[in-house]
């Protein structure tokens, strides 16, 4: 298996979805991860964005507590913490049409688990318009995720695995739920808590 780099300062591998490094944005995962840019990259948020463009009649939840059940919430608490880490800049996607949905104003919520490393996730959860649910519909399949539909909506996913110059192995993926009036956008590394998107649906949703 090809060997890639992995870290955050001395080699430039995982730190696109790293915590604690950003990435370009790019329009699907690339298949080694890239190095962290120089350019600014948004903070963790723990309340929604206001925005004066129409929404869908979806609510944003005030709070990244909000979004998970107890039982998830206890097991991201003990097995990966804490939760928004001001170091940790790993966007929740590296796919352009997600970013500028998310980036565009529109109501949402960030939220991260774990310190700066190679081993977190990251989640936005978005308010979107029928125009936009349809746009990152078309979007996901042709990037390379598996979509299938879950609930009321469609989850999209992509995982990759790799070995580091070290002979360390890493997995990274994207988990995409697009639902009535909202996105859940989720990027992880070496941390996917089974489970987790099926989770926040069940929960925002109900």
């Amino acid at each position: 298996m090809r060997q890639v780099v992995i870290g955050c300062v001395a080699l430039a591998a995982v730190a696109l979805l790293a915590t604690g490094c950003r990435p370009e944005p790019a329009a699907t995962p690339s298949t080694t991860p890239s190095v962290t840019d120089k350019g600014p990259t948004p903070g963790p948020s723990v309340s929604p964005v206001e925005t004066e463009k129409p929404q869908a009649d979806f609510d944003v939840p005030a709070a990244c507590e909000d979004i998970y059940s107890a039982a998830m919430l206890a097991q991201l608490q003990s097995g990966n913490p804490p939760l928004n880490d001001p170091g940790v800049t790993m966007l929740s996607t590296e796919n352009a049409d997600l970013l500028e949905i998310i980036h565009s104003g529109a109501p949402t919520l960030r939220c991260s688990w774990g310190k700066p490393s190679e081993y977190g996730l990251a989640t936005n959860v978005t308010a979107i318009d029928a125009d936009q649910a349809a746009a990152v519909l078309a979007a996901l399949p042709a990037a390379g995720f598996g979509c299938e539909a879950m609930g009321d909506g469609t989850v999209c996913r992509i995982e990759q695995k790799g070995v580091t110059l070290d002979d360390e192995e890493y997995t990274r993926g994207e988990t995409h739920y697009i639902g009535d009036g909202g996105l859940v956008t989720t990027a992880w590394i070496n941390f996917a808590p089974e489970g987790y998107t099926e989770d926040v649906v069940s929960t925002v949703w109900g």
